[in-house]
């Protein structure tokens, strides 16, 4: 049998679009044993929505190894638990991706190393943003070069506390990269560019009062705002609140805010009760960065 843990993941952290990202300590796993017949069996927070066949995506990251490898496809039986909400931006599809790869090859023998999985993953997923950092653990920067991804941590174990403000609603991240413009101006790429410098300073050497700045963006979260009312609102209600910094969770509907603990619960309700005045209900959680990234338990 193989157990593996892997982490929610929030990405962009404002102006970091499809490079950074946070492992967050939310947690998906997966299971795999020796079976007779091949089964799928889902438990968790949700499993909705989620396909217990050969469509499943944890299935499908295994396969994919297991051919990459040239590796006989084994009959198995899975068990997936699935805490992380799915389609909220809180990184559900690379917590498959990334569990399914990791089991598969630690069932395999561990032949491949985690810059390899990586690879696979980031060709599966189309973008390093979350899967680095569910693989990986802490605060991610990954490049996609001509050959590979690169990536680094920032930091893995960051003085400050993440909230994540989750909708009750699903925002598919084809419908949230549909919105976003084919062309920016120059002046709004400079603005990211320089936002994004100021974002890794802030975390690498922890200058938490840089964040408010560091985590603004012109990119994508101003072009998505349509498709979570309140959005501008509440990013603003975190930081009137005492957030170091907030930002739209990868492609949303989730908020983020990185706080200190002392403030988390005045901002924590803050922030659901602005969703709350644009009609929406919302769950709050309180979470660390997880350090490790998908692990074998």
């Amino acid at each position: 049998m193989v157990r593996v843990r892997i982490p929610a993941t929030s990405a962009n952290l404002g102006p970091g679009f499809d490079c950074l990202g946070m492992a967050l300590s939310l947690y998906n796993v997966v299971q795999i044993e020796s079976s007779d017949v091949f089964q799928i069996t889902l438990k968790g927070d949700y499993t909705a929505g989620i396909t217990a066949d050969e469509t499943n995506l944890v299935w499908q990251s295994m396969c994919t190894l297991w051919e990459t490898i040239g590796f006989e496809i084994p009959t198995v039986s899975l068990e997936l638990e699935n805490n992380v909400p799915p389609t909220r931006g809180m990184g559900s599809s690379s917590a498959a991706i990334v569990g399914g790869l990791v089991a598969a090859n630690e069932w395999a023998g561990g032949v491949l190393s985690k810059p390899e999985i990586l690879q696979i993953a980031n060709q599966i997923e189309g973008h390093p943003d979350n899967v680095a950092p569910a693989l990986l653990g802490g605060i991610t920067l990954a490049v996609t070069a001509e050959t590979s991804v690169i990536a680094r941590t920032l930091h893995s174990n960051p003085q400050f506390m993440a909230l994540a403000i989750v909708p009750d609603f699903y925002l598919s991240t084809e419908k949230s990269r549909n919105v976003l413009p084919t062309s920016i101006s120059r002046a709004d790429a400079v603005y990211n560019l320089s936002r994004t410098a100021l974002l890794v300073e802030a975390l690498i050497h922890e200058n938490y009062e840089l964040l408010k700045e560091g985590m603004q963006d012109r990119l994508h979260q101003n072009q998505r705002a349509s498709l979570v009312p309140g959005l501008g609102e509440t990013l603003q209600v975190a930081l009137d609140h005492g957030a170091y910094g907030s930002a739209l969770s990868g492609s949303g509907p989730t908020i983020l805010a990185l706080v200190s603990p002392d403030k988390a619960e005045k901002v924590s309700q803050a922030m659901v009760d602005s969703l709350a005045g644009h009609g929406l209900s919302a769950k709050a959680y309180l979470l660390s960065v997880d350090s490790e990234g998908a692990s074998v338990i």
